[in-house]
């Protein structure tokens, strides 16, 4: 099954890499970690590599091992887009203890800071969050599934309660806005009610992109029903194939059309400029701190190689774009630029060949 656009690439930038041990590298930058300059470096680095997507992990609960301490990923999205110009900027957000309106306003706002690179990635709070807040006791994955996907539902309308056209800005009347291309969501769920409309503008999107990693029964309906790009992790290429080959017929079930839907694969990598030095890298992270074997498909080597793989990924459609996830982030931004084509698009909507949604409230 051809793929409906070029592969997408993505790059997870968690803190100074996914290893627990990777602050430990000289050239980590684990002392700047919690200022703003580290996140607009590392983020034009990425873009400069031809990276099109950048993935901010975000939660309520500290890292269990590794750098501890997290700044908020919409407000390092934020930070970045004024200095970069083409990179995709996609924070997660967790909806569990976030309210919907407040999520739609800011993730509405990045797309305008942007110019229409802004996506989000939904999230549900892990157990243990609820005492943090003190505002509802703690849900099962079920319920915390049920309440994001209702989310999702109240943030695009909300993101469509202004028609595109809604501002007038008519100086001689001094009318802003034409109050009846403003519109009530009404929304009344399990979870929510809520009214609108937004106080926000329509995005530059329109819609800006949902990303849902599939890790469960309950996150991959949320992710069929709900997603722009499904998130995956798979032992090897075949088996990501085919979990692919799943998804998009469950989004065709679904009563959505598959090809404005993209499937990507985690890839963990850590990359060198000889394989062997990559292998030796790697070792000593594990000497610092042990990990279990990923769980997904993985690469340590050098750019060239990964090119390769990326390129079989892409032929053999594997899945429709790869989220790097390098274990130590540095090392990844040196060599990335080596592996990686560069897409001119401007918007995300643009680099995926996805059309700008109609608004749903819109006059015919």
């Amino acid at each position: 099954m051809p793929h409906p656009a070029p592969l997408l690439l993505g790059l997870e930038l968690s803190g100074t890499g996914t290893h627990p041990a990777s602050w430990r590298r000289p050239d980590s930058r684990a002392e700047e970690l919690f200022t703003g300059a580290y996140w607009a470096d590392a983020l034009r680095a990425a873009e400069d590599a031809g990276i099109d997507l950048a993935f901010l992990p975000d939660s309520f609960a500290l890292q269990s091992a590794g750098a501890v301490g997290r700044l908020d990923a919409i407000a390092i999205a934020a930070r970045a887009a004024a200095v970069t110009h083409r990179i995709g900027l996609i924070p997660q957000a967790p909806v569990t203890h976030t309210e919907p309106f407040h999520l739609s306003k800011a993730i509405a706002s990045l797309d305008f800071a942007s110019h229409g690179r802004a996506g989000w990635e939904t999230t549900v709070s892990a157990d243990g969050a609820a005492k943090l807040f003190g505002r509802k006791p703690e849900q099962d994955a079920h319920s915390r599934w049920f309440e994001a996907d209702e989310a999702v539902e109240v943030i695009a309308r909300l993101w469509d309660s202004w028609e595109d056209d809604a501002e007038v800005r008519d100086t001689a009347t001094g009318r802003f806005i034409d109050r009846d291309r403003l519109h009530y969501i009404d929304f009344v769920g399990d979870n929510f009610s809520v009214k609108g409309p937004s106080i926000t503008p329509r995005p530059p999107q329109g819609q800006p992109l949902v990303a849902v990693r599939a890790a469960d029964t309950h996150s991959t309906r949320v992710a069929v029903h709900r997603a722009d790009l499904i998130r995956i992790t798979a032992p090897d290429l075949d088996a990501a194939a085919a979990l692919r080959t799943e998804l998009r017929a469950a989004v065709a079930a679904a009563g959505r059309d598959p090809n404005q839907v993209r499937v990507l694969l985690d890839i963990d990598i850590h990359l060198a400029a000889t394989a062997d030095e990559a292998a030796h890298e790697v070792s000593r992270l594990e000497d610092w701190a042990p990990t279990a074997a990923p769980g997904t498909v993985f690469h340590i080597g050098t750019a060239a190689e990964l090119k390769e793989l990326l390129a079989r990924i892409e032929t053999d459609c594997h899945a429709d774009g790869v989220v790097l996830r390098p274990l130590a982030l540095a090392a990844a931004l040196t060599y990335l630029g080596a592996a990686v084509d560069i897409s001119t698009a401007r918007t995300l909507r643009e680099r995926l060949g996805l059309p700008r949604p109609v608004n749903r409230y819109a006059h015919a």
